[in-house]
């Protein structure tokens, strides 16, 4: 929310807005473009008969002082979806959706537009490099959106993602997630069917031809897009690749994706650039390989050849919080990775094992999110963890109670997990002065939260770690 006012700022509305809790680095963003409010708190005095829009962010909840005003003044309400589509109506949509992976797969189409001078706006959900905002709203002709099936908002339980009616839709797969608003697995597999029956006339869909699970719901969306409704399918898969001393090499472009090349004055160049021989990336992990060869094909509709992809993803370093480098030696990595679902942690993990295969893996993650610290979806992250050397799991008890949900003990969480050397720690201080003991010597450490691990400053846990 934060981002689409500065968004919306930068494009000359007038913009005010309001929140019960405001914490950086929202709060920094929002003092520096002339949007913090004075006062924290919902003043139904702001909301006067000249305001043209409201949008809901969700903690406006029904009964909010300040969205009763406007409902009884008749003001136009829109949802954070709602209107980012009003905004894009007349653009090129393309809506990266997905259980994992879709703000990786918006970062590096948005790299590879950047790279190239090619306009768009966008909506992703990580702070990029050589991006100021993680909203942008201007007259480009095209919108990268990452498609979030969260709800809309308080008054509208749809997803996110059924509201942006995609020209361009990409699903890097789907992995149950969000219990406490999808409590079933069909209903969650569902709203991925009710997100391909949304796209457009003439639209794309690419997604993972892998995901066995994704490939039933793609089959099953079929019969239910209507009567005239033409869908063009284009199924990716992992890349021809090679790891060699710690960097993936990916495999260059095939004879037939040569054939289409935007300007002619670039073709001998790429060329030369393409053979022989593989191209070297700054990322790595099988999931980051398949996310790789799901960009590529939205790029491809969006008219970026594939050597001009190849040429651009190769400076591509990486989403905040996606397997990020806090710091390294000659024998130690420390990286943090926004990993909390059971496939998200389990791909990071492995990712982090194959790239590195002959230092020890020390894997910590955090409980944090209502699904993972529900007893009863304990059991999704069996083996999930199982190529982790030395695998540690913490939670807070605290951030349960906030939550309001049932109690977990260290013993619900080790037989979920169902591995016999796990660790599980409740008190951040002694999860911190145990991954502090190690000699780290021949050894990666491998932090996964959507939370702060009770306050843990990571960066300076890694600086010292790797001194």
């Amino acid at each position: 929310m934060n981002n689409l006012a500065i968004a919306l700022k930068q494009k000359g509305y007038l913009v005010s807005g309001s929140d019960d809790e405001i914490f950086d680095p929202a709060k920094s963003h929002l003092y520096e473009n002339g949007l913090l409010p004075e006062e924290f708190g919902w003043f139904p005095d702001k909301i006067t008969p000249e305001i043209d829009a409201v949008i809901l962010g969700m903690h406006a909840r029904q009964g909010n002082p300040e969205l009763d005003k406007a409902m009884e003044l008749g003001l136009k309400i829109y949802s954070f979806p709602e209107y980012l589509f009003e905004q894009s109506r007349d653009k090129t949509r393309v809506v990266i959706a997905g259980s994992h992976g879709k703000t990786t797969i918006t970062a590096m189409v948005l790299h590879v537009l950047n790279y190239h001078n090619i306009a768009c706006d966008y909506l992703v959900g990580a702070k990029l490099e050589g991006f100021d905002v993680m909203v942008r709203l201007s007259d480009a002709p095209v919108i990268v959106i990452e498609g979030d099936e969260y709800l809309t908002s308080a008054l509208d339980p749809q997803p996110k993602f059924l509201h942006y009616k995609p020209n361009i839709a990409l699903i890097s797969g789907i992995s149950w997630d969000h219990i406490n608003v999808f409590p079933t697995y069909s209903g969650y597999l569902n709203q991925f069917e009710l997100f391909i029956q949304s796209i457009e006339n003439d639209g794309t869909l690419v997604y993972c031809r892998e995901d066995k699970e994704l490939v039933k719901v793609v089959k099953n969306s079929a019969p239910q897009i209507s009567s005239g409704k033409f869908l063009f399918k284009s199924p990716y898969e992992m890349p021809v690749y090679k790891i060699v001393d710690g960097v993936t090499y990916i495999q260059n472009c095939k004879k037939n994706e040569l054939d289409f090349l935007i300007n002619d004055e670039e073709e001998e160049n790429e060329i030369d650039f393409l053979v022989p021989g593989n191209s070297p990336l700054q990322i790595f992990g099988k999931h980051n390989l398949l996310n790789v060869n799901g960009a590529k094909l939205v790029c491809r509709e969006l008219g970026i050849s594939c050597p001009q992809f190849m040429k651009a993803i190769i400076t591509f370093k990486g989403a905040s919080n996606r397997l990020e480098l806090l710091a390294k030696n000659e024998h130690t990595s420390v990286y943090k990775d926004f990993a909390h679902a059971p496939s998200k942690l389990k791909a990071t993990v492995e990712a982090v094992k194959d790239q590195f295969p002959r230092r020890e893996l020390i894997a910590v993650m955090e409980l944090h999110t209502y699904s993972s610290l529900s007893k009863t979806f304990l059991y999704q992250y069996r083996h999930s963890m199982a190529k982790a050397d030395i695998p540690v799991v913490f939670f807070d008890p605290h951030a349960i109670a906030l939550k309001k949900l049932p109690s977990i003990s260290p013993e619900d969480v080790k037989k979920g997990f169902d591995h016999p050397d796990i660790k599980v720690f409740t008190n951040s201080a002694e999860l911190e002065a145990f991954v502090r003991s190690f000699d780290m010597k021949h050894k990666n450490l491998l932090m996964m939260s959507s939370g702060n691990f009770g306050g843990i400053n990571l960066n300076k846990l890694a600086t010292d770690l790797a001194d």
